[in-house]
C-alpha cells in the first residue's frame, strides 16, 4: 500500500527511469558477490573488485522503443537519519567505500557505525531552506500531515521536535526547489506558514553526498514562507566503524559498503535483520546517517510482496503474482525518487513495504519467479502502479483523490462482472422446492425439510401450503411422534389416545422428547393459569395443562391468530411439525451444524476453520437448499457460497451436506468482501473535527457542521464542506481521509445532537482501507479466487493497460 507520486503526473520513458542519476556510489549486482565454491571468500574477494553496474538499456529498432535487457538494481533506504547502525553476518564481512572499490574481508563478523565530526564546521556562502508547513502539533497529528503530503505531492515531509510539540517542514537546498515545491504544496491544499526570520540556524556538518550549488538571494515574495535551515560546507563528517570497545576499527568519509561473502546461507544484517545484496552506509548533511540496502529488482520485489499481500490471509497464487507485477512497475516507475537523497525508495507505506529476506516466503518467490521481468506498460511505458489495501468495492478515479487525471487510473468496479461473477460458486440441488403459496409457510418448508433430512418419513415430493394446512391424521401422528422418541433414545414411549388434538399432541410430544411428565413437576397451578390465560385455555383438559402451558412458553407450540387454542379441533400437519421441529432443534437432537462458509469450489461448500486447515464438504445432489432474504429463509434450486455467508447444516450417513441453509455475509459480493476493513464506523466528537479540521479550513470560527458537497465516480467524498461560525471552508481530495484520521473516504455520516439539539459529533460508516485508487489488493485476491489470471486481475484494475517482459 503506498501513495501517488510526483511522477504520475510527468510521462516518463523507461530510459530516463532506469538511468536517474544518484548522487551516490556505483551500484553492483548482488550476485557477483557470492564466492565460487573453489576458492575461499578472502582470497577471492581481495583480488578482485566489485564491478561497475552495466548498462540496462538498449534501442529496439523494430518497436522504436527503449527497451530494459538486464535487471536494474535499486537502492533502498533502510533507515534514514539514524545516530548508528549495526552490521553483521554469520559468514565473512567484506568492506568497501565509494573511494575504494575493492572488497577487502574484515576480520571481525559485526561492527557498529556511527557519524563522527572530521573537522570545524566552516560557514560559507549557500544556504539551505526548509518549507514549513504547520507547528505547534501533537506527534500524531505531525506524522499523519507528513504521510499526507507525501501522498499527494511526492514531497518528502519531515516532523521535527520543537519542545513539546511537533512541527512539519520539507527541506529544501536552494530557493528555486523551494518555490518549486511551495507551488506544488499549496496546489495540493497545505498552507505554507510563514517562517519568520531569515536568521541561519545552527550549521550542521555535511558529507561528500550534499553537493550543493550556491542559492540566490531570496526573493521578497518567498522571504515570508521559506526558513534558512543550513550553511553547506565541504564535507565535516566521517564514518567510524567500532567492533569491540571504542577504538575504531575503520574511518572513511566516503560512504561504506558491506556484503557477505556467502549471500545465500549467510547474509549480510543490518541491525540484526538479514538483507539480500550489500548494505551501504553514509553520513547525512544533518550529521546522522543513513543505510542503504542495495539489491537486485527481483530480489526486492521478493522482499515486498508478502508484506502488501498476507499469504496467511490471502494465499492465492494468480493474486500474488499480480502483486509482483504491480510493486515491480511501481519500483520501475519510481526508481530514482530520493535521488538526492541517496536512495530510489522507502522501505515503508510512503513507497512499498519492504522488510528484506527474514519476511520472504515460498508462495510470494514463486509468484516473484513465475513473472520475472514483467511490468505493466501504457502505451510502452511502465504505469504508475498504485494499488490500496481495501477498495470498498470500487476504486476511484485519480484526479478525485491525487492533482492528476491518469489514464489507466480509473474508477472501476471491485468484482467480474455480471452474473458470470457467481459462476465458481454455485452451489446447485435437483430437488424441485416445495409449492408454498402463504408466506406464514415459509416455516413449515423449512421444519419438513430439517425433519425429512434427520430421519422422518415425509411425501416431500407433494409438500404445498394446502397439504401443510391440512388436518394431521392419526397415523401421520402416531409415526412422527414414534420418530421424534427415536431421536431422542426415548424407548419406553407410548402412543397416547386422541394425539392429534393440541392438549394430547403436547403431552405425547413431551413423554415422546422427555420421557417424563417434566411440565407437571416443574409448573405448579398458578403457573399453569398463568400461561394459559387466553380466550379457550379454560378448555383444556387437566392432564395436559401443564406440558400445553410448557411448550407454549417456549414458543413450540402456537396459538391461532384469534389468542385461541382451539383444543377440541384436529392440529394441522404444519402446526405438529412445527412443535415437532421446533423442540428437538431446541434440544439439539436434529443435528445441525453451524459455520462460516469460505468461497465454494467445484459444487463443493469449504467451511473456515478456526484452527486447522478448511474443511470441504460434499453437498448431495438432492439436498434441501434454503437461502435467507430479509427475515425469512426460501427454497431454491441453486444459491452462491461466495464466501463469509454464516451457514447451517445437516450431514448424512455418507458424510454428504443433505440440508443447508444459508445466511448472506455483511461484506456482500465483491472482490475485496474478505478484509477485515470492508466495512467500518469511526465517532468522532465535534472537538476531534474541530483538531484534525481547523488546520486545513482556517478562518471560517469554530466548526459546526459538514456537509458532502461532491462524490466521486466510485462515491467517495471528493469534497467536504466545513460549515463554521464565521463562514465555510472546503477539504478536497485525498486530504480528506487524512486530515480526518479515517480508513477510507468512501463514507457517510450520521450526527450525533447535544441536549440543545446541536451537532456534538458525527459516526462516519464506511467501507475500504487505503487512497482507494489502483489495483485492490484484496480484491485481487477475491478475482483469484474466481478463477482471474494475474493478467486478468492487473486489467481489472488498471484500464487500457498491457503486460510486458522486460527482461
Amino acid at each position: 500500500m503506498h501513495s501517488l507520486c510526483r511522477s504520475i503526473s510527468v510521462p516518463v520513458l523507461l530510459a530516463s527511469v532506469l538511468l536517474s542519476p544518484l548522487t551516490v556510489a556505483p551500484s553492483i549486482n548482488a550476485q557477483e558477490l557470492r564466492a565460487p565454491a573453489t576458492q575461499t571468500a578472502k582470497e577471492e574477494n581481495t583480488r578482485r573488485t566489485w564491478p561497475l553496474p552495466q548498462s540496462s538499456i538498449v534501442n529496439d529498432q523494430a518497436g522504436e522503443r527503449t527497451q530494459l535487457i538486464n535487471e536494474p538494481l535499486m537502492r533502498i533506504a533502510l533507515s534514514t537519519n539514524v545516530g548508528a547502525a549495526t552490521i553483521s553476518t554469520a559468514g565473512h564481512l567484506l568492506r568497501a567505500s565509494e573511494l575504494d572499490m575493492t572488497p577487502q574481508a574484515l576480520e571481525t563478523t559485526r561492527l557498529r557505525v556511527e557519524s563522527r565530526l572530521l573537522s570545524p564546521a566552516r560557514l560559507g556562502t549557500d544556504r539551505n531552506y526548509d518549507l514549513e508547513i504547520a507547528r505547534s502539533l501533537s506527534r500524531e497529528d505531525a506524522d499523519r500531515m507528513v504521510a499526507s503530503v507525501h501522498e499527494l505531492t511526492g514531497e518528502s515531509a519531515q516532523a521535527v521536535a520543537q519542545l513539546d510539540k511537533w512541527r512539519v517542514i520539507v527541506p529544501r537546498q536552494s530557493l528555486e526547489d523551494s518555490e518549486t515545491a511551495k507551488a506544488k504544496l499549496e496546489e495540493a491544499g497545505f498552507e505554507v506558514n510563514s517562517a519568520g526570520s531569515e536568521a541561519p540556524a545552527q550549521t550542521p556538518p555535511v558529507t561528500s553526498q550534499a553537493r550543493t550549488k550556491p542559492a540566490a538571494t531570496p526573493s521578497k515574495s518567498a522571504a515570508n514562507t521559506i526558513r534558512l535551515t543550513s550553511r553547506p560546507s565541504v564535507p565535516t563528517r566521517e564514518l567510524i566503524a567500532f567492533s569491540r570497545g571504542s577504538v575504531p576499527l575503520l574511518r572513511s568519509s566516503a560512504p561504506m559498503i558491506f556484503a557477505s561473502n556467502d549471500e545465500v546461507n549467510s547474509p549480510i544484517r543490518f541491525n540484526d535483520k538479514p538483507y539480500r545484496g550489500r548494505i551501504e552506509v553514509f553520513a547525512t548533511p544533518r550529521g546522522a546517517i543513513t543505510v542503504v540496502n542495495v539489491i537486485g529488482l527481483e530480489d526486492y520485489v521478493r522482499g515486498v510482496i508478502p508484506n502488501e499481500l498476507s499469504v496467511g490471509g490471502f494465499p492465492a497464487l494468480e493474486a500474488h503474482k499480480a502483486q509482483a507485477i504491480a510493486a515491480r512497475t511501481y519500483a520501475l516507475r519510481n526508481r530514482g525518487q530520493f535521488a538526492s537523497e541517496g536512495f530510489d525508495l522507502l522501505p515503508d507505506t510512503r513507497s512499498q513495504v519492504y522488510r528484506g529476506l527474514s519476511s520472504e516466503n515460498s508462495l510470494s518467490s514463486r509468484a516473484v519467479d513465475e513473472t520475472r521481468g514483467m511490468i505493466a506498460t501504457y502505451q510502452g511505458e511502465p504505469i504508475n502502479a498504485l494499488y490500496t489495501s481495501t477498495c470498498g468495492g470500487r476504486t476511484e478515479d485519480a484526479e478525485n483523490i491525487f492533482p492528476n487525471a491518469v489514464p489507466y487510473l480509473r474508477g472501476r468496479e471491485c468484482a467480474a462482472e455480471g452474473k458470470a461473477a457467481f459462476a465458481p460458486f454455485m452451489i446447485k440441488t435437483s430437488r424441485e422446492p416445495f409449492e408454498i403459496k402463504d408466506e406464514k409457510d415459509l416455516t413449515f418448508a423449512r421444519d419438513v425439510a430439517l425433519l425429512s433430512a434427520n430421519g422422518f418419513v415425509l411425501p416431500v415430493d407433494k409438500v404445498s401450503s394446502s397439504w401443510l394446512s391440512a388436518h394431521v391424521s392419526e397415523s401421520e401422528a402416531r409415526e412422527w411422534l414414534n420418530a421424534s422418541a427415536l431421536l431422542s433414545r426415548k424407548v419406553s414411549y407410548q402412543w397416547l389416545d386422541d394425539a392429534t388434538r393440541a392438549p394430547a399432541f403436547s403431552t405425547a410430544l413431551v413423554m415422546a422428547v422427555f420421557g417424563d411428565n417434566r411440565a407437571d413437576t416443574l409448573l405448579n397451578n398458578a403457573d399453569v393459569d398463568y400461561l394459559l390465560s387466553f380466550h379457550d385455555g379454560e378448555q383444556v383438559p387437566k392432564a395436559d395443562r401443564a406440558n400445553v402451558a410448557m411448550l407454549l412458553r417456549d414458543g413450540h407450540l402456537s396459538l391461532f391468530p384469534d389468542a385461541t387454542l382451539r383444543p377440541k379441533d384436529v392440529i394441522s400437519r404444519a402446526s405438529a411439525l412445527h412443535a415437532i421441529a421446533h423442540l428437538l432443534e431446541a434440544r439439539g437432537i436434529l443435528s445441525l451444524q453451524k459455520g462460516a462458509a469460505r468461497p465454494a469450489t467445484g459444487g463443493v461448500m469449504v467451511l473456515r476453520a478456526n484452527k486447522g486447515k478448511d474443511q470441504p464438504l460434499v453437498i448431495s445432489h438432492d439436498a434441501f437448499l434454503f437461502r435467507e432474504f430479509g427475515e425469512n429463509l426460501y427454497q431454491m434450486k441453486s444459491l452462491a457460497l461466495v464466501g463469509g455467508e454464516a451457514v447451517a447444516f445437516h450431514v448424512s450417513a455418507k458424510g454428504e451436506v443433505d440440508y443447508l441453509e444459508v445466511r448472506p455475509g455483511p461484506n456482500g459480493a465483491s472482490a475485496e468482501r474478505f478484509s477485515p476493513f470492508t466495512n467500518w464506523t469511526a465517532e468522532l466528537s465535534l472537538g476531534e473535527v474541530q483538531a484534525r479540521l481547523g488546520r486545513s479550513v482556517r478562518g471560517i470560527g469554530a466548526i459546526t457542521d459538514l456537509r458532502v458537497a461532491a462524490r466521486g465516480s466510485s462515491r467517495r467524498v471528493i469534497d467536504l464542506e466545513v460549515i463554521g461560525t464565521q463562514g465555510t471552508g472546503h477539504v478536497r481530495g485525498g486530504r480528506i481521509r487524512s486530515a480526518l484520521g479515517l480508513r477510507e473516504q468512501l463514507f457517510v455520516f450520521d450526527r450525533v445532537y447535544s441536549a440543545g439539539n446541536r451537532v456534538a459529533g458525527f459516526v462516519f460508516t464506511g467501507r475500504g482501507w487505503g487512497h482507494g485508487v489502483g489495483m485492490c489488493q484484496v480484491g485481487a485476491y477475491g478475482l483469484a479466487k474466481q478463477g482471474f489470471s494475474s493478467e486478468q486481475i492487473l486489467k481489472a484494475y488498471y484500464t487500457g493497460i498491457e503486460v510486458t517482459k522486460m527482461y
